[in-house]
């Protein structure tokens, strides 16, 4: 009798678990819609958009996570990081990021970046200082510095500061699911839990 009523308790406890799952993050707590949506850079695929400033330390201690989790994305999954603008300071990096990836050397620098910030404690906060950097990398100044000025950089982060506002985020790292869903670190707690929340609403965005 014992070892059916176990049995029984068990198979109860198997059953609830996909129920648990689907009500573990909250509408308006863990994470909260986005109205009207925002149209995303890829409408055919779920795209996941990471918000973030190089200055922020939040965003530093998140960037392992998200290594980690882009390494086992579907096809139908995108994944894209924006440099904020929603603080006039913040603008800098902002158009550093989008001169880098123009000059193709981006990704190369990305981390770079972000250590020299947080690790070596660089103060990479003004044109001539991050051209500098860029330069120490064994890149070209001086393209570096016509892409920061120039108009495609600009138009780019004019774009960004308007889409931000339609996100409705107030800090960084923030992360909208499919232009329809917002979350971010002080919603989710910490950084394990942020990635739990993502992986949630891109499982529903798959299943439509």
């Amino acid at each position: 009798m014992l070892k059916k009523w176990m049995f029984v308790l068990i198979s109860c406890l198997l059953l609830a678990t996909p129920a648990v799952a689907q009500q573990a993050f909250i509408d308006g707590v863990d994470y909260q819609r986005i109205d009207p949506a925002v149209k995303t850079s890829d409408p055919g695929k779920v795209v996941v958009t990471e918000v973030f400033w190089y200055g922020c330390p939040h965003c530093f201690r998140f960037e392992p996570y998200v290594e980690k989790w882009t390494e086992t994305l579907p096809e139908s999954v995108v994944f894209e990081q924006v440099p904020s603008a929603l603080n006039p300071h913040w603008t800098e990096h902002a158009r550093a990021f989008y001169a880098m990836k123009l000059m193709g050397v981006q990704e190369q620098l990305h981390g770079k970046f972000f250590n020299a910030i947080h690790l070596k404690r660089q103060k990479l906060n003004n044109l001539d200082s991050i051209a500098k950097f860029v330069a120490e990398q064994g890149f070209d100044e001086q393209l570096f510095r016509q892409h920061y000025a120039s108009f495609a950089v600009d138009s780019q982060v004019r774009k960004n500061s308007k889409i931000e506002q339609r996100y409705g985020h107030r800090g960084v790292p923030a992360v909208i699911v499919n232009g329809k869903y917002l979350t971010g670190a002080a919603m989710a707690g910490s950084n394990e839990r942020l990635i739990k929340i993502i992986d949630f609403l891109v499982a529903g965005e798959l299943r439509g």
